[in-house]
């Protein structure tokens, strides 16, 4: 029985029975406990929780699932699977214990020629919370079994809570005995003899003062019994479909009969491997599911979580010996078997696709070079008799290489090895610390904010002016300097003012912070920055330019701030210009590409967004001529207030990662509802006093994100000024107009282009003169004509190519054997070629190279024809050459 069909019986065997069928929820849900949605009741919680009130007394749903803090043990047991499928019928204070019982027996044993899923009687066991005799009562008036049929067992199994105060129950599991080959008669702890397919939750009472999801006080009944039972999907597949685990069904074993076709290697010939070949099924799914509910793969949370099944899914395939691309050729087979249900992983798989390859991509430039690395500090650290890699180079590779820590240790556990993990983590936790300290530098603010809140308590917040006003008399408040209460500031000296009002605006929402100008009476201040160490509190940081503050003299005294008019002029064009690129890209590419951050000062904008692959250039100019279009529209730029509620509402873009007040937040439009965007900024009036959008440069600033770079103003009409006048020294030099200057330079690329070849080709032809007097000297070593020899020079290609053509001059009649030893920049390469007749002897280039490398501190490996190596140690070339002869002299 397929999949589909079990989920179909389900569905109409509750239906059937009064149950509203109920769509799967998204794998995301907005509950700050939960990663993902990891059971069936999770989008019912509202409903049992007394939060709303259910629209049904009944419900059934198949519901997708994702639990992850047991990835490791994926594919090593047959219970674990990231993604499942959880089919669950509900009662909202309808029927309960009797009657669940009664559907859940009915649908099992009923014959499949029935409707039902055909299992024995005889091999199913129900468990009951030990003391609940009401369900032992109820299970052998269902079922007739026999009392010793049904199972007792503690809390920690047949208790049910979400670990927080509210309902909870005992529940009934439903176990089948898979027979005495998984285990001995009677264990009903071992769980691959009695398997738990089906848990019957009885939600009947309050839990107060909850301690643990097993210690608790219950306060009283609940006023409304519940019923929440789940049915693991894949547990039912793979016992009706006769196979052995969750990973040999009908939707993810195609995927594992791919991998075999693509790696050469058999599922069920070795543990290790089938492991493999499980890790690989599994993820591929769950990862291709995450992306179809929205994830995409970050170094955080959800995205660290996709990340890591991803590249575990790549990785394992390379262990099992398959080194291209690997997601391109499995993920589609698990799109076809899982899109027969979820339709949209054909609607929205040009983007899935494009996520799940574009980290395949990344992950293979990581591995390419932190496996090196991590090859090299296990290698040294066997060699020095130790048993651990130290934390600092788990750290480097880690900083480095971007190598995650799980990967590391993953590979550590193959080698044989451990890792120094605290170290790990406390070298990890200084880089925090340095990034903040830095990020606090540059912002002029501390890590002790006390003289602040003293401010704040004493004279309220700032008030803050810098919409309607470029300038204030103001009274000052305080002086400091790094943040510590100082008396005065002399010439020449840099601290902080803070002002009971300022038209400055502080740095914020990717806007920098406005620069000016404070006078005061004898001297003046230059505004270098503008901060807000603490909500309400704007702070200065300053120069003292002329004249000597004390605050004995500037307490009496009114200040006057200044912002510069044409900082602010640039800074409104440049922040305003951020948002009109911001509504081109995704008029250009679509709704999903959206701002993950922005920076902004006079003249000049970056944004960066998420999106996977790279714009091509007329991706590029459109998004610019849409952008200045719009100012040529002279678009109006308005801001009005309103609930976040009804931002949402009005369509307004919030940025992810952000956080806003619910009670106001601040709208900005340009052209109605084209941009509509939560920003806090300044703007300008129309769009056309942006001047012009002049984008610089697109380029990838980490695995699915964009940026997007561009002068607005003055900088964007002086940015094209000076294109021009390259333009004019280029079409001077060469004595050509500009439109021949495209051609004319794309003539001397491949002139140049035809020199190299040439050169290349003559340096080649000198290299492999030399052939035919290596192959004539070739020394015969037990019966096989070796060619032994070191090439001071050649790097890897021009070791290969020699040792290629030496071969191919020996007689193909005799066996040979040739290794070419190149040494260039310090670095070692090995090449070892054989032929036809030296193979049949026995003999291996793979063998051969192995034998180098421990001579030059390397490693290597290939075919038994052609293998090749390398290494950092060129000191014993020699050594290694007379190496080979005895190898092969051994025979």
């Amino acid at each position: 029985m397929d999949t589909a069909e079990i989920r179909r019986r389900f569905v109409a065997h509750f239906e059937s029975a009064g149950h509203t069928p109920v769509p799967s929820a998204s794998l995301l849900l907005d509950d700050p406990n939960l990663l993902f949605v990891n059971a069936g009741m999770v989008p019912f919680k509202p409903y049992f929780l007394g939060q709303e009130t259910p629209p049904y007394d009944r419900a059934v749903s198949i519901q997708k699932c994702a639990r992850t803090p047991d990835i490791e043990d994926v594919g090593k047991t047959t219970r674990h699977g990231t993604f499942f499928e959880m089919c669950g019928n509900f009662s909202f204070g309808d029927y309960f214990k009797e009657q669940a019982i009664e559907l859940a027996w009915e649908l099992i044993t009923k014959a499949q020629s029935d409707g039902g899923f055909g299992f024995a009687e005889s091999v199913l066991y129900p468990s009951v919370l030990d003391g609940d005799d009401e369900a032992v009562g109820l299970w052998r008036k269902v079922t007739g079994l026999p009392d010793e049929r049904i199972i007792r067992l503690g809390p920690k199994e047949n208790y049910w809570s979400m670990g927080v105060p509210g309902p909870g129950g005992p529940c009934s599991e439903i176990l089948i005995d898979r027979g005495p080959a998984y285990g001995p008669d009677g264990d009903f702890s071992a769980e691959d003899r009695y398997l738990e397919f089906w848990n019957l939750v009885f939600m009947q009472d309050e839990l107060s003062a909850v301690r643990s999801k097993e210690d608790f006080d219950i306060s009283g009944s609940l006023p409304r019994k519940n019923i929440d039972t789940g049915m693991g999907l894949e547990r039912v597949a793979f016992m009706t479909q006769g196979v052995e685990n969750m990973y040999e069904i009908d939707v993810m074993f195609p995927v594992i009969e791919r991998a075999m076709e693509l790696t050469g290697r058999t599922y069920g010939a070795d543990h290790v491997d089938d492991v493999r070949f499980r890790v690989v099924a599994d993820h591929v799914r769950s990862s291709m599911m995450l992306i179809g509910d929205g994830v995409t793969p970050g170094n955080e949370a959800r995205g660290y979580v996709l990340r890591r099944l991803l590249r575990r899914a790549v990785r394992s395939m390379r262990l099992l010996g398959y080194e291209d691309p690997a997601l391109p050729e499995l993920m589609p087979i698990s799109r076809d078997k899982m899109g027969e249900t979820y339709a949209d992983l054909h609607t929205d798989w040009d983007r899935i696709s494009r996520v799940a390859y574009a980290e395949e991509e990344t992950f293979r430039k990581t591995l390419q070079a932190g496996t090196t690395m991590f090859d090299l500090a296990a290698s040294k650290v066997k060699q020095s008799g130790g048993a651990s890699i130290a934390g600092a180079e788990a750290f480097q590779l880690h900083d480095t290489f971007g190598f995650p820590i799980d990967l590391t240790l993953e590979m550590a556990a193959e080698a044989g090895l451990s890792v120094d993990e605290d170290g790990f983590r406390g070298l990890m936790a200084e880089q925090r610390e340095r990034a903040k300290a830095d990020a606090r530098s540059k912002r002029g603010q501390h890590a002790d904010t006390g003289a602040y809140r003293t401010v704040l308590d004493e004279h309220g917040p700032t008030e803050w002016l810098a919409y309607e006003t470029l300038e204030t008399e103001s009274r000052p408040l305080a002086l400091l300097r790094e943040g510590v209460p100082v008396t005065v500031l002399g010439p020449g000296e840099v601290g902080e003012i803070i002002l009971d009002r300022t038209p400055f605006y502080a740095e914020s929402g990717g806007q920098a912070a406005d620069a000016g100008i404070i006078e005061f009476d004898g001297g003046r201040l230059e505004v270098v920055d503008v901060q807000r160490p603490i909500k309400g509190l704007v702070v200065h940081q300053v120069r003292v330019v002329d004249g000597e503050l004390a605050t004995s003299s500037a307490s009496s005294s009114l200040l006057h701030a200044q912002v510069d008019p044409e900082w602010r002029t640039g800074a409104r064009q440049a922040h305003s210009g951020t948002h009109v690129v911001h509504a081109a890209l995704r008029q250009v590419l679509g709704p999903t590409a959206l701002q993950s951050g922005s920076y902004n000062r006079p003249g000049y904008l970056r944004l960066d967004f998420g999106w996977t692959t790279g714009l091509t250039p007329e991706q590029v100019r459109d998004i610019e001529r849409v952008s200045n279009e719009a100012l040529r529209a002279d678009l109006p730029v308005g801001w009005q207030y309103m609930t976040l509620e009804q931002a949402k509402e009005w369509g307004a873009v919030a940025l992810f990662g952000e956080t806003y007040d619910n009670t106001k937040v601040r709208v900005v439009e340009i052209g109605g509802p084209w941009s509509r965007e939560l920003c806090g900024g300044t703007h300008v009036d129309h769009s056309s006093q942006i001047g012009t959008v002049v984008v610089t440069g697109e380029a990838s600033v980490g695995s699915g994100n964009r940026r997007i770079e561009a002068f607005t103003g003055v900088e964007g009409f002086a940015y094209l000024a000076r294109e021009r006048d390259v333009v004019g020294q280029l079409t001077s030099l060469l004595k050509i107009q500009p439109q021949d200057l495209v051609p004319r330079v794309g003539d001397l690329v491949d002139r140049l282009r035809a020199a190299e070849k040439e050169i290349e080709r003559i340096r080649l032809q000198q290299l492999l003169s030399g052939g035919a007097e290596l192959a004539a000297s070739a020394v015969d070593v037990g019966g096989v004509r070796v060619v032994a020899h070191r090439v001071d020079g050649a790097g890897g290609g021009d070791v290969r190519t020699l040792a290629l053509d030496v071969r191919g001059r020996l007689p193909g009649d005799q066996p040979a054997a040739v290794v070419v030893i190149g040494a260039a920049d310090g670095k070692v390469s090995v090449v070892a070629a054989l032929n036809d007749a030296a193979q049949s002897r026995g003999l291996s280039a793979n063998d051969l190279v192995r034998t180098v490398g421990p001579f030059v501190g390397g490693k290597g490996g290939g075919k038994a024809d052609v293998a090749q190596g390398g290494g950092t140690d060129t000191s014993r070339i020699d050594e290694a050459l007379a190496a080979v002869l005895a190898s092969v002299q051994g025979a």
